[in-house]
């Protein structure tokens, strides 16, 4: 996911900053469950959270 964002010349602190929040926010959707930064990087990658953390969304 982080080569994706690196191709398309993205970074979780841009993307992070362009959504209005802290600019270290996104990183915690690398660590933990977090929807809102999931869908943020998910719709950078023109991909659904689904496709990038399959793990967290079996239940939903």
């Amino acid at each position: 996911m982080k080569c994706a964002l690196r191709k398309k010349r993205i970074t979780l602190r841009s993307l992070s900053i362009n959504a209005g929040l802290a600019p270290c926010t996104l990183n915690n959707a690398l660590r933990i469950s977090y929807p809102k930064a999931e869908r943020i990087i998910a719709d950078a990658l023109g991909l659904d959270p689904r496709e990038i953390w399959p793990s967290r969304y079996q239940y939903k």
